[in-house]
């Protein structure tokens, strides 16, 4: 599969990481949300050395996105990694109740230790960290029942932390998206970008475009494309097939012909479609 070259770590996001570090000292739960779709891309490697011993609850947001059946093997390999996922989506309010239930409980012996030291209860304060468009605003209004943060399908929307108060039990400090200074695996950086989990400034469309018909391709979900737009994948590389599309489609605009394959993928228009598997 090719691979184009991206490199994304806006001003804002430096800024964010740092806060959040410092934020993480008060912080009892950390609930990390990936994208289903690529739940291996889609995690930051310095989780788990900024949190230390904290519980984590692992999300996996977009569940609809991906076909039902991967739902237990995801499960299974989480499992094996002695994590919990918990499916949701946060667009429809799906797998929310038991995310609040997880948070909660995680917050039960952090109360104990307070009241054996003789101090009061206080509400579970929780973090939600991830990527940038993983639908983290988008979880944390589900969890509120109400809009209060914004929420968008690109990313950068969330510039600045906040809390948000959930109910008497639970606190919620919603983060701006983090991502690694450097994208050393440029694999991953190619299907972050294919699913809009990073700033569309960091990539060109028609090589993004061009990558993820290589992708389908390669993970056996490219049949989808010749029904769909009358250009069959299997008979040239995904470069071609932008072209193709652009020439058979939109008069020889590619750009146009590149929108279009990302728009219908981002937007499940392609169907349920995951770009990762559960390591065997």
């Amino acid at each position: 599969m090719f691979s184009p070259t991206i490199q994304w770590y806006p001003g804002h996001i430096a800024k964010a990481e740092r806060q959040l570090k410092e934020q993480l000292k008060r912080v009892d739960v950390v609930l990390e949300v990936r994208d289903a779709r690529i739940p291996l891309a889609s995690h930051h490697p310095q989780v788990a050395e900024w949190i230390g011993s904290k519980p984590k609850i692992s999300l996996l947001n977009r569940m609809d996105m991906i076909p039902d059946y991967l739902h237990g093997e995801w499960r299974e390999w989480f499992n094996s990694q002695e994590d919990t996922p918990y499916f949701t989506n946060a667009k429809q309010g799906k797998g929310i109740k038991t995310v609040k239930i997880a948070a909660q409980k995680a917050g039960v012996a952090m109360n104990q230790r307070r009241q054996e030291r003789g101090m009061r209860k206080r509400p579970v304060r929780a973090v939600v960290i991830g990527f940038p468009n993983v639908g983290k605003s988008a979880l944390i209004n589900r969890l509120v029942g109400r809009k209060v943060v914004a929420s968008a399908r690109k990313a950068g929307v969330t510039r600045q932390l906040q809390w948000v108060r959930i109910s008497d039990e639970i606190e919620l400090l919603d983060a701006p998206g983090v991502i690694p200074w450097k994208l050393h695996n440029q694999k991953d950086a190619v299907k972050l970008a294919i699913c809009e989990d990073i700033g569309e400034a960091s990539y060109d469309n028609q090589l993004i475009a061009a990558a993820m018909v290589d992708l389908l391709v390669e993970v056996n979900f490219a049949k989808i494309l010749q029904p769909r737009y009358g250009v069959d994948p299997f008979s040239m590389t995904g470069e071609s097939y932008v072209h193709n599309m652009g020439l058979e489609r939109y008069q020889g605009d590619k750009e146009r012909a590149a929108r279009q394959l990302l728009h219908d993928f981002r937007t499940g228009a392609m169907g349920a479609i995951p770009l990762e598997f559960p390591p065997k």
